[in-house]
């Protein structure tokens, strides 16, 4: 094995490591597989026999690249994911799948990434590499050119945003499951009442059909909510709905003929459905991966 296939190999075992930080940076699987690659090449092109830590300095690296595509997302002012749904990751509800499972440890669900939007980009570094992956604030302070006692005060407003923001997922996913089973029934149903009785009074709908409905709608209440029954009715009896999980927790994935229409993530707290964000832009569902949903 020559020192580039040694290299190679210990690159490759930092990677899902290295995504799911990206994932978390970025709320893009397409851009955080590109982090993840710059950060090779740079490994490529360094003297890595100087590198005492390899995954920490993996970390690092792939964290300033994050932090700088960041930055360049905000100074063109592109369509933030506070405007658009972040990628959901889909897997087969049945089945545990290890890749995922390290992406998407402690369910990072759609409506935390959604939060996570909303911080600076100096911000998100600090709060996911610290709070989310235990880096020091002495690692982290030079990614963001500031002092540990100014990354710690990142990360510190940072959580202040995101606590409460976006609500706790009830961690028993069969307790998901029958409350988006009770959705569903409801749904079919077109029953109004048994929809409100499983919403939090507080539940946030967001759709993202792209450019088809001019970026994301964002409903609140369980009235309102409960208002698009006619739409959940359509979607449940007009498309096949196969059991889920996005981003970890209990969802829907809809087809019409083998077609993938749209992916629904629920996230149930205190069992009640407490968000529901659905992507049904054509464009964005044509780039996931699902053979992970098949058998």
């Amino acid at each position: 094995m020559t020192p580039q296939d040694f290299l190679a190999d210990q690159f490759q075992g930092h990677r899902p490591h290295l995504k799911a930080v990206a994932y978390r940076m970025l709320g893009s699987l397409s851009e955080a597989e590109d982090a993840v690659q710059e950060a090779w090449l740079r490994l490529a092109r360094s003297d890595s026999g100087d590198i005492d830590n390899l995954g920490g300095w993996l970390t690092t690296v792939v964290g300033r690249v994050c932090l700088d595509m960041l930055r360049a997302r905000k100074s063109r002012r592109e369509e933030s994911l506070e405007e658009r749904l972040p990628d959901p990751v889909i897997s087969r509800a049945d089945v545990a799948d290890p890749e995922q499972e390290v992406l998407l440890a402690d369910s990072v669900g759609l409506a935390l990434l959604v939060v996570l939007e909303s911080l600076t980009p100096a911000e998100r570094l600090a709060f996911v590499l610290h709070d989310m992956f235990g880096m020091p604030f002495e690692q982290i302070a030079p990614i963001v050119d500031r002092t540990p006692v100014a990354a710690k005060k990142l990360a510190s407003r940072a959580r202040q945003r995101v606590r409460g923001a976006a609500p706790n997922p009830d961690p028993d996913l069969t307790t998901q499951r029958r409350v988006v089973d009770a959705f569903l029934a409801a749904a079919r149903g077109g029953d109004f009442d048994a929809l409100v009785s499983i919403l939090d009074p507080e539940v946030v709908l967001r759709a993202d059909g792209g450019m088809l409905t001019s970026g994301m709608k964002v409903i609140r209440g369980a009235t309102a909510v409960a208002g698009q029954l006619a739409t959940f009715q359509r979607m449940a009896t007009s498309a096949a709905t196969h059991p889920a999980l996005v981003n970890g927790l209990a969802g829907l994935v809809n087809t019409i003929d083998d077609r993938l229409i749209s992916v629904m993530s629920f996230t149930v707290s205190d069992s009640k459905i407490a968000t529901i964000d659905i992507l049904s832009d054509p464009e964005r569902l044509a780039q996931l991966n699902l053979t992970r949903l098949k058998p």
